[in-house]
């Protein structure tokens, strides 16, 4: 099991870098560890836009450090034994299409900052171990299609935003079953997609 420090020491590295210079950072990579689960993406202007680390057999924290890689839409990092909490500079990501935290170790809240990533479609963290109550700054995210917050220890209301959010925008998929949440919602929006129940807390109040 390999901790995240040492490879997102290299990652940041990378982003730092100009992408042609890839092929020679993916090669040293390559001889330092033995595989290619690693990989990066870089658009046209050379800046690295995609990081996949899913299943890659990493533990330990994320850590702060992961907010300057700034031009991410994509950050894979699901299926690993990440510990501790999230931190809140993945708000900073502001370019996040997708966000694949889920099938971890996490603990502690959603970051409020979350609310931040204006661009998000896709937002799945299930399966951890997350406490605390969904931030209702996730109603900002307008351009939200996926939202998957199940398996964890989530507890309180369901914020009336983030409701909103599959009645009025684009929200097809909300899952936040098997939680510790209060009271219950059952809606359909307008293109016919199920909400899914959410689960009653007995010590939460309606």
């Amino acid at each position: 099991m390999r901790p995240l420090r040492w490879f997102l020491e290299f990652a940041v590295v990378i982003a730092s870098v100009d992408c042609n210079s890839e092929g020679d950072i993916l090669i040293f990579w390559k001889k330092q560890v033995g595989r290619t689960w690693f990989h990066v993406t870089c658009n046209n202007e050379n800046s690295v836009t995609r990081l996949d680390l899913g299943d890659a057999g990493l533990a330990g924290p994320l850590l702060p450090e992961l907010g300057n890689l700034t031009n991410l839409q994509y950050l894979e990092l699901f299926n690993n034994k990440f510990s501790g909490s999230i931190p809140r500079e993945i708000g900073q990501l502001v370019h996040l299409v997708s966000l694949d935290l889920y099938k971890n170790k996490l603990s502690g809240p959603i970051p409020e900052t979350f609310g931040h990533l204006n661009s998000l479609r896709f937002l799945r963290v299930f399966r951890n171990n997350l406490t605390g109550s969904i931030p209702s700054s996730l109603g900002n995210l307008t351009t939200l299609q996926i939202l998957k917050l199940n398996s964890n220890k989530l507890t309180g209301a369901l914020p009336v935003k983030v409701i909103q959010l599959v009645r009025f925008g684009k929200l097809a998929i909300l899952d936040v079953s098997n939680n510790l949440l209060a009271g219950t919602v059952h809606r359909t929006n307008t293109t016919g997609f199920v909400v899914t129940k959410i689960i009653q807390d007995p010590k939460a109040q309606n």
